[in-house]
């Protein structure tokens, strides 16, 4: 009886790591810069804790040969945490190809670094699923007061419905 449940249970793992491992055979790579500006809004500021919603918009350039998300326009709006130097919160942002099709998906921003997923999608990116990670790679001096400029890389996948 034991090895029989035993069996059955490493039937399962198998079966679900083949169905995960098809899953991600299935996705596609992207591997993108995105570079824009924006402005904040602090709501409450002290010496370690700062609220702030932020507005930012851009233009995404694809470093993948596959040239997923080159040329998006990109807009982005979030509120942000930032607790002894710490910032943490989300965005939501809409990215447009040239084509007007869009994708809608949500960043989470834990210290520098953040994760993607996709939430929405139209046109040709109607269902698409999946997500990634982001970082800052550039960052320049806020142009006038309330602003802000820089680049980040991101990376990740991405999957479409079949």
């Amino acid at each position: 009886m034991f090895l029989g449940k035993k069996m059955w249970i490493t039937s399962a793992v198998i079966t679900c790591g083949l169905f995960f491992l098809i899953s991600i055979a299935n996705a596609e790579p992207y591997d993108i810069t995105t570079c824009g500006s924006g402005t904040n809004e602090v709501l409450f500021s002290s010496k370690d804790f700062t609220v702030l919603s932020l507005e930012s918009k851009g233009i995404t350039r694809s470093n993948h040969e596959n040239k997923a998300f080159d040329n998006n326009t990109f807009h982005c709006m979030g509120v942000i945490q930032v607790a002894n130097g710490k910032p943490t919160g989300s965005m939501f942002c809409k990215f447009m190809e040239p084509d007007g099709d869009v994708t809608i998906g949500i960043s989470t921003v834990n210290g520098p670094e953040g994760t993607w997923e996709f939430v929405h999608g139209t046109g040709k990116w109607e269902g698409v699923s999946g997500g990634g990670k982001n970082w800052p790679i550039t960052k320049g001096k806020g142009v006038a007061p309330g602003t802000f400029q820089g680049c980040r890389k991101a990376t990740g996948t991405y999957k479409l419905p079949q």
